[in-house]
């Protein structure tokens, strides 16, 4: 199964979105469209690439948006990017989430004793290559860490492209720790401190920041697909979260998207233009 995004809008602008088609060229939603699994016997998941490793734009599958298109975040009315806290040059994996999964905001956690962030579950992908943005790639999953935002419970899986030349040599977190000395380290460190610079606190996290293994991390993927089968099929509240789908929901569920409906949505949207520079302050390195 394969897909392709289109920009709209100008790169670096409030306008700029990216969305998703099928194979057959039809707009689709990477939130519940894309299937959770790329292998299910096998434990393959698939990851929607929301932020390439090294880049600092805060980029998101837009969970309140018709169709959900990757956006940038936004804070104060302006476009949001990670610092760099030094020795980090912004994200360093390639960031992004799972499809089909969300963690319910009403559900208290009993690992964490938090409920959850009310997103797609975040994936950390590892591996050698830098991706691109609105990629969507097969994954092997290594582990998880269990990060509590602003007392949110935030999920952080560590996963590997399961195309990648070392993939066969990862499978389990103890693995990362023995042939990428200090990357889960970093890791710890660079989602403790990302927020400091705006003037929030540190975070913290369950397990006394320790990474579960594997079979921990699968169970609570498959936990969070749960999570958001009820929420496509209405038994949760979806609050402001836009669920409408073209695969998914059945004709007569108000979740259902027709390709129609789809093709006009995004046509109300800007064509890609000519985008504006990333700001030199992007540039500046934070240090504690």
């Amino acid at each position: 199964m394969s897909f392709t995004v289109e920009e709209r809008g100008n790169p670096n602008t409030l306008s700029y979105r990216l969305f998703f088609k099928n194979v057959e060229g039809n707009y689709i939603s990477p939130f519940h469209d894309i299937p959770m699994c790329a292998d299910e016997a096998q434990n393959i998941f698939n990851m929607v690439v929301e932020v390439p490793r090294w880049t600092n734009a805060k980029m998101e599958i837009a969970t309140k948006d018709l169709l959900n298109p990757i956006k940038q975040d936004v804070k104060k009315g302006k476009l949001r990017y990670v610092a760099n806290i030094f020795p980090h040059k912004g994200y360093i994996w390639n960031y992004g989430a799972i499809p089909q999964t969300w963690e319910d905001p009403a559900h208290k956690d009993d690992d964490t004793s938090c409920c959850g962030d009310n997103d797609p579950i975040d994936v950390c992908e590892i591996g050698s290559r830098v991706c691109s943005r609105g990629e969507v790639i097969k994954v092997k999953v290594l582990g998880v860490l269990a990060m509590i935002d602003e007392g949110e419970t935030d999920w952080k899986v560590i996963a590997i492209n399961v195309d990648d030349p070392e993939a066969s040599e990862f499978n389990s977190i103890s693995d990362v720790r023995r042939l990428k000395p200090g990357y889960l380290e970093a890791t710890v460190d660079w989602f403790r401190r990302y927020k400091v610079p705006d003037g929030k606190p540190e975070n913290c996290f369950a397990f006394n920041g320790e990474f579960k293994d594997k079979d921990f991390a699968i169970n609570v993927i498959k936990n969070t697909h749960t999570f958001w089968k009820n929420l496509i099929s209405q038994k949760s509240k979806a609050g402001e979260l836009n669920c409408k789908n073209t695969s998914v929901s059945e004709g007569n569920s108000p979740f259902c998207c027709s390709a129609d409906e789809a093709k006009a949505a995004v046509g109300e949207t800007c064509p890609c233009g000519k985008g504006d520079p990333i700001p030199s302050t992007v540039d500046k390195w934070f240090y504690k």
